[in-house]
């Protein structure tokens, strides 16, 4: 796709940094320890069956959200952390504060998905003020019902279903919708386990909820995708054509891995995995439900990690901009 393509030309620029550090032995560690998104959990997941089927080195993957994942990778705690949005200033300055730098790694395209239950036959498509009306502060205790939405929709009781606060879905889905950083109501019921989220819309009529494309993929006998409007004023459904062509918008993203720059240069099993992710992220990605880049941005992002330069391409999500966009004011930034 012609979105694809451009992809290739500033991924490298995007994903540069300023600092490098020197070489030094280590012992390979028994265990390569992965944390973080539950969005990015499926990928790194099926990633880390296969390296452990071909080479016999233990992986293990959990999935404490993107701001869990980043307290334990900056405590040291993992090699790897999964994240649904580019690492915060202050994650950022807790890890150098620890004596870690860390290499950013883009691995695949996701659509956060809005979802209902499948006996839901009136909300087709929303608006992302509408969508505001619902999740907003303000609509603790007062938006109650769906016809207090939209006129038009019945009185059936409002249910709501969403990543808790240290999910990077949370955290885009906030910036995006509301407007404001971790800006929710408190009276809906939050998971950091996305299959809880499932089991929650598709067990109640009037429930809404939101999270990654894959899960939706997963589900689809189970729930409804909801159109989003989008910054064109057409209301459009979320897929791989969406978003790589960027009308899915203001809900597509990219997804990321963080490797602990001295380990994923110098430990030979972690060294190991990281070329097998790198190698086979984007047939995962695909496989589980996302959206992966082409083999020419992989090639990129391969060169990148073997230069072994660290650190942030992006101060925060880029809201309403496509992948292209946001990749590119990212390096003119640099």
């Amino acid at each position: 796709m012609k979105e694809n393509n451009l992809l290739k030309i500033s991924i490298a620029a995007a994903i540069a940094s300023t600092f490098t550090f020197s070489a030094t032995t280590f012992a390979a560690v028994d265990i390569v320890k992965i944390d973080g998104s539950s969005t990015v959990y499926p990928i790194s997941e099926a990633v880390a069956e296969e390296f452990q089927k071909a080479t016999g080195i233990k992986v293990t993957v959990g999935l404490s959200g993107t701001g869990g994942g980043f307290k334990k990778f900056c405590r040291g705690e993992t090699v790897i952390s999964d994240a649904s949005r580019p690492i915060k200033a202050k994650e950022a300055k807790i890890c150098e504060e620890a004596g870690i730098s860390f290499i950013e790694i883009p691995v695949a395209f996701d659509a956060l998905t809005v979802v209902v239950n499948k006996s839901n036959d009136w909300a087709k498509e929303l608006t992302p003020a509408e969508l505001k009306k619902m999740w907003e502060p303000a609509a603790q205790g007062k938006i109650m019902s769906w016809n207090q939405v939209r006129p038009g929709f019945p009185d059936q009781p409002l249910k709501l279903f969403g990543p808790g606060a240290d999910s990077g879905t949370f955290d885009y889905f906030t910036e995006a919708i509301i407007e404001k950083s971790k800006a929710i109501r408190g009276d809906f019921t939050a998971s950091e386990d996305d299959n809880v989220l499932v089991q929650g819309v598709s067990g109640d009529k009037g429930a809404i909820g939101y999270f990654g494309l894959a899960y939706y993929v997963e589900n689809k006998d189970k729930l409804d995708a909801v159109a989003v409007q989008n910054g064109a004023g057409k209301f459009v459904l979320p897929s791989v054509e969406t978003t790589m062509d960027g009308s899915y918008n203001p809900l597509a993203r990219p997804l990321f891995i963080y490797l602990n720059a001295t380990k994923a240069a110098f430990d030979p099993n972690v060294k190991k995995f990281v070329e097998f992710y790198l190698k086979n992220a984007g047939k995962m990605a695909q496989e589980v439900g996302y959206i992966p880049f082409s083999n020419e941005e992989y090639a990129a992002i391969t060169e990148h990690y073997r230069t072994l330069k660290t650190g942030t391409a992006f101060e925060k999500p880029a809201i309403g901009l496509s992948v292209k966009q946001m990749l590119e004011l990212s390096a003119a930034n640099k």
